[in-house]
This record gives C-alpha cells, structure tokens and sequence, in this order.
C-alpha cells in the first residue's frame, strides 16, 4: 500500500500527515467522530479504550475492536507495541513520551501516535483520582463506564454518563418480577436513586435477572448490595420528586394522571399474557400519554373503558403468563429506554409517541406508533 493521507470525514477534514521517523505513513482506516466534551490530549492520562480489543491485523496495522462498526484501524505502527502498552492510564501524557523516550522511541513519532490515537478516538482520559467515585464503585460499574465511552464516542471513559445516572432518580412502580428487575437493572448501571413502590412483598425483593448494585454513592442510595430500595410506606419516598417514573404491570390511571399533571416523565412497562409492551414514554406536554392510548383503543373497541375500569381493581392472572425470559427482556428493554432517557438529557426516541411490543413465540420487538388524542387535553397540563 502506497504513502497516502488518511481520508478525511466529512465532521472533521483535517488531514493527518505521518510523523517522519515512522516507516511510511499512519491511516487512520475509519475516522470516529469524538464527543465534542472530548479530553484535551495536552491534560489526559491516556489509556485504551477498554472496551477495545487490540489486535494486530499485520506487522504495521493494529485494530482496536473487532466488529467493523466499532473498530478503527492505524496502519504505520510498526515498532509502536511497546508504547501502546503504556497507555494504561497511570501516566499523564508527559510521562508516557518520557516512558516511551526510555524504550528508545522518539518522543514526537510517540505524541504524533497520541494524537492520532485520540483523533481515532481509540482513547480516554483515565480519571486517576479526579472522579467522584471511589475505587470499588469504579471498578464495579466498569463495564457500564466502558460501554458508556463507546456508545456515546465520549473520551472521558463514560464519566459524563455515569455524573448524569448518579445525579438521576428514578421510582418503579410495581412489584412484578418484571418491575422488581428494572429497578435491580437501573441500580446496577448506576443510578443514583432507585426506589421500588408498590404491595408489600412477604420475602426479601425478588433479584433481577443480573448482579444488580447500589447505583449511589452516598447515604440516599444505599440498600443492601444488589438490590434497589424498595418502599414500603410513604415516608421512605425521596423528598425530592423522582425524575423518571416506570410503571410496571399497572393498569390503574390515576397515578398516571397525576404524573401528568404534576409534569413527571413517566414510562409504562408491562408483561402478560406472553406479551412484553414497553412504553410509551409520557413527556407531559410533549407526546401521548396513556389516557390518549386508552381514547384511540375505545375508539377501535367502545368496551375499552368497561374492561379498564374492572381492571383496575384486579391484582392480574395467578400466575401470570410471563415467564422468566419475557419478564427479563421486558425488563432489559424498559432499563434500556430509561437509561436512554437519562443518559440522552431527557430523550428516548424509540418509546416517545409509541410502544415497544414483543409477542411470544416470536421474540422479535416491533414498534407501534400512538399520537397524542385530540380529545385528552394532556398537551394543556404540560
């Protein structure tokens, strides 16, 4: 392959010429657009993605990822292994050139590699102390830190994610098998506050379908490890009102009403009668909420209102017709679209004016759009 510029990106057309001691040229093979909150390569601790594998593709090219839609590729490396094992995040960037200088590199070939490791963005800016969690809290939510930095195309090594989830609280409301996961689910990502509402359970809360933590960090978080609180009388409520809602297996209106009106997001999630249904995301003011649901289904079936009504005062079948599978991915796709709502500033697309719908056998998720009903007024209280 013949000395060639990397092609340019269309968010970024600066050019990357190759440092001159190296021996043709560096390519970055796919450009990554970083986040524009990324680190300044002047003030990092650099260290790899962790969420990467670094694999060598031959003598000169190295790959950080494997699947073609992560992976970024940097050909011209020849003689570089030894640097990229210093980017470990316990140096600054001083030191890694000084480390690297000692190995016999050249400092500029070894910061023009920084530089165009940071512009692959195949780097993040390791905290070394600077974050706000402690040691044994970093090292359990890693990997929700290092899916973080990869999905968002941050370089802070998730830390702008993570601030967001720690600062979130978030009430389910419901005991089902598929609730009491959400709320392990939501606590192991991360969030500050998860508290489970609803009928008494006569045993300790059922776990979730994975190891589910305290999310916080202070003393308003801090149920047993691996579970999230649960409330059993109103007093225990945070005072401050939540800012996501998640209403597991209820089919009563007039707490969603009142979240309406009181201008609380909310999230309906549901698991019965071997069908999953998560959402819709009610963002008071903006989008449908339940009662247009509830208006666009009487105006297909006149006895939609009777069959609510009656509803609402029933606990549901016994047992229930959700296995673990659909309880578990229930659960999965309502943490997904909450964390989504948090993570995104109050945003999730996929549940925002309609429903996530999986029907059994075919466990493949389908999306129903809902418009907000002319006749509901909710837009008005918003």
């Amino acid at each position: 392959m013949g000395a060639k510029t990397p092609a340019a990106a269309a968010a970024g057309r600066e050019s990357l010429a190759p440092p001159d001691c190296l021996p043709a040229f560096i390519e970055i093979r796919r450009f990554v657009r970083l986040s524009y909150r990324r680190a300044n390569i002047l003030l990092m601790r650099p260290a790899l993605k962790p969420g990467l594998l670094t694999v060598w593709r031959n003598r000169d090219t190295v790959q950080f990822g494997i699947d073609p839609r992560r992976a970024v590729a940097l050909t011209g490396m020849r003689g570089t292994g030894d640097l990229l094992r210093l980017l470990d995040g316990s140096r600054d960037r001083r030191q890694v050139l000084a480390a690297a200088g000692d190995l016999g590199m050249d400092a500029a070939a070894a910061d023009r590699v920084l530089a165009l490791l940071a512009a692959a963005g195949a780097l993040d800016d390791h905290p070394d102390g600077r974050g706000a969690l402690p040691a044994g809290a970093r090292a359990r939510l890693a990997p929700e830190l290092a899916t973080a930095s990869l999905a968002h195309r941050d370089a802070d090594g998730g830390a702008r994610i993570l601030a967001r989830r720690q600062a979130a609280r978030v009430r389910v409301h419901g005991a089902s098998r598929a609730g009491l996961s959400i709320a392990g689910m939501l606590a192991a990502a991360g969030v500050g506050l998860v508290l489970s509402t609803g009928p008494a359970l006569p045993g300790p809360p059922e776990r979730g379908p994975g190891p589910a933590g305290s999310g916080g960090t202070g003393a308003a978080a801090a149920p047993p490890p691996g579970r999230a609180a649960t409330a059993r009388a109103p007093e225990s409520r945070p005072r401050r009102r939540p800012d996501l809602v998640i209403l597991a297996d209820t089919h009563r209106r007039e707490l969603p009403a009142a979240l309406v009106r009181h201008r609380v997001p909310h999230l309906a999630a549901a698991a019965s009668e071997a069908i999953g249904v998560v959402g819709p995301l009610v963002l008071p003011g903006r989008s449908a909420c339940l009662r247009c649901l509830d208006l666009t289904r009487a105006e297909r079936d006149p006895a939609w209102p009777l069959i609510l009504a009656q509803l609402a005062g029933q606990p549901g079948a016994d047992p229930p017709a959700c296995d673990t599978v659909l309880a578990s991915m229930v659960a999965a796709q309502a943490t997904a679209q909450a964390l989504a709502f948090i993570d995104q500033g109050g945003e999730a697309a996929a549940v925002t004016d309609g429903t996530l719908e999986l029907v059994l056998p075919g466990w493949q998720w389908r999306r129903r759009s809902w418009q907000p009903h002319p006749r509901c007024g909710c837009r008005h209280q918003g």
